[in-house]
């Protein structure tokens, strides 16, 4: 049956994206991952697997699974610039993974950001190449969407949250990211993600980066290849680099899931101060 699977999958993959960048040997390595997975009592999935060898390099990958149901809301948290750990706790989050894209001086968003009726931040006009797509969250319904100028001018979305980001790396079901050239694109960075399935799950996902030896970390094509083949139907890159966090209440090492990378140490202690959070909490009754 196992091999039945990685055959569907290899196929599927050479239908709807190259493999110039990622290998079968890659897609087989990822579908026959033994995963270690922990779920928590409101069924919260979290997801942890280590390759030796994976997209050319070791990689470190994280993620966790939230269900499709009325007891779990999703929103985003806007803050001083504080650790996503911090952010989380202040905001009685259960699981959650760092934004988008912010000025780094000011502690701002660069990407829109919109809460309600309120527009907090717009898009600054540079980054409309790289922010082609949002993540709009209301209650227990997670939307990934593509974004522009023009969308931006004209969104009067007046209940939930939506954050800008980018790129754009699936949508329907389909690759839609297309500038392999970018240096940003092209460049193993460590990663963060986020997509839907077509069960309606809302999945966070991070790739560690910049520890030779133990993360080597992925391209945008390496990233929208891997979230492919776990059944990413629409999907949505975040703040990475050092911004990359991925956490979970309750869980060892102050609840922090990945190896952030802005102490230069592959632990659980180098989380970088960011502005805003996507996160999932178990509303008051």
């Amino acid at each position: 049956m196992k091999k039945q699977l990685i055959s569907i999958i290899i196929l599927l993959c050479s239908l709807t994206g190259s493999l110039s960048a990622q290998t079968e040997a890659d897609s087989i390595a990822i579908v026959s991952a033994q995963w270690e997975t922990t779920t928590t009592p409101d069924q919260i999935v979290h997801k942890r697997a280590i390759f030796t060898d994976l997209y050319k390099g070791p990689q470190y990958i994280n993620l966790i699974e939230i269900p499709s149901t009325k007891k779990l809301h999703l929103d985003i948290a806007i803050s001083e610039m504080k650790q996503t750990s911090l952010i989380s706790k202040e905001n009685q989050a259960l699981a959650s993974i760092n934004g988008s894209f912010y000025n780094m001086k000011e502690g701002f968003s660069v990407c829109y950001l919109g809460k309600g009726k309120e527009v907090v931040d717009t898009t600054e006009n540079h980054l409309f190449a790289r922010c082609t797509g949002a993540v709009y969250v209301h209650k227990n319904k997670t939307k990934i969407i593509s974004w522009n100028k023009e969308i931006e001018t004209n969104y009067k979305q007046k209940k939930g949250a939506t954050l800008g980001s980018g790129p754009l790396l699936r949508q329907n079901g389909k690759d839609v990211w297309n500038d392999e050239n970018d240096t940003f694109n092209k460049t193993k960075h460590p990663r963060s993600a986020i997509f839907t399935t077509k069960d309606k799950k809302t999945v966070f996902i991070t790739v560690d980066g910049r520890r030779q030896g133990n993360a080597t970390g992925v391209s945008i094509a390496e990233l929208t290849h891997l979230i492919r083949i776990l059944g990413g139907h629409d999907a949505l890159n975040l703040d990475g680099g050092g911004s990359t966090t991925l956490w979970m209440d309750g869980a060892p090492e102050n609840g922090v899931l990945n190896s952030p990378s802005d102490n230069k140490k592959f632990d659980h202690q180098g989380e970088r101060k960011i502005p805003n959070i996507i996160y999932v909490y178990k509303p008051s009754k």
